[in-house]
């Protein structure tokens, strides 16, 4: 079959593109042919090393959609080897994929669109009337969050780098749309001075210590991933005189720690799609044998929504 694999960790140049033995699945494994690929920054953190994913030699790569030998349709956010034409998986590892839900929107929605549900209802639950920022609004967790923010009654603000992009962020049902210049004092102007209730930080060092300053008396700074890298490490003692701030790094795995976990919320991710809740943007589908292209596009911030290769 073929597969997008890495032999180092390094930058795009180190992803490969050839033939490679089909997987052979151990006892109690289950053989799918891939039909789609989601493309995450995790996977960026996966190819450049660190402790994130697979280590080299491997096939990059967690999240997709396909069929199993019986003909079901499944879909997934942790199986290693995913940047392939078939893989092999644990059963609890994956979920069904409802009639209602085509299997190229399945895998461009689950992983961020479970992201995106946790934010809302969990890192911070969003109250009626609260303000929030969103950055990266037109990005594919940004998008899906401004909808269900929305829908919890919050006032969006996003930020984004184009106008293409806030565009996009209107379109989902930001309120406020800025740039990421003086992104804090804008939202405190817009708030009438109070702050957001809650940062949504995806983006990492260029944005999380100016985000403190943007958020109203025991708010909450979520970062949920670090695509201009890791913050700085944070003196815990600055989050008093910002008005006694919490703070959080959520991640997937604690959120579908178990095989239930993982399908309640699959479930309720493609509840919202079908009932024509929730939309999903595709920004990119690339083939398979340009996944290096994906990553250089995704790092240097020229996508929105969703980006999917197809093997």
């Amino acid at each position: 079959m073929r597969a997008v694999a890495f032999e180092r960790n390094g930058g795009p140049e180190v992803l490969e593109f050839k033939e490679v033995p089909d997987p052979s699945p151990r006892a109690g494994q289950v053989l799918v042919d891939i039909e789609t690929v989601g493309v995450n920054f995790r996977d960026v953190y996966e190819r450049e090393g660190g402790g994130y994913g697979s280590a080299p030699p491997a096939i990059i790569g967690v999240e997709g959609s396909g069929r199993t030998a019986d003909g079901r349709r499944v879909a997934w956010v942790d199986v290693p080897n995913s940047y392939a034409e078939r893989v092999a998986a644990n059963p609890d590892k994956l979920v069904p994929i409802p009639d209602q839900v085509p299997t190229e929107i399945a895998a461009a929605a689950l992983l961020q669109g479970i992201t995106a549900l946790y934010l809302a209802h969990e890192s911070y639950p969003i109250q009626n009337g609260d303000a929030v920022l969103i950055h990266a609004g037109a990005g594919g967790v940004g998008l899906l969050l401004t909808q269900i923010a929305k829908s919890l009654g919050a006032r969006v603000i996003a930020t984004t780098s184009s106008a293409e992009k806030a565009k996009l962020a209107r379109e989902a049902g930001a309120d406020d749309v800025i740039d990421y210049a003086g992104f804090a004092k804008k939202a405190r102007e817009i708030t009438g001075g109070e702050g957001v209730a809650a940062v949504y930080d995806g983006v990492g060092k260029a944005t999380f210590y100016e985000g403190l300053e943007a958020i109203r008396p025991f708010g909450r700074m979520i970062l949920y991933g670090a695509a201009s890298g890791q913050p700085d490490p944070l003196p815990v003692a600055k989050l008093a005189p910002l008005g006694s701030l919490y703070v959080q790094r959520p991640t997937l795995h604690t959120y579908t720690r178990t095989a239930g976990m993982l399908r309640d919320r699959a479930r309720q991710v493609f509840d919202l799609i079908a009932r024509g809740e929730l939309k999903v943007h595709i920004g990119a589908r690339y083939p398979l044998e340009a996944a290096r292209q994906a990553h250089i596009d995704l790092q240097a911030r020229k996508t929105t929504g969703k980006i999917l290769l197809l093997p």
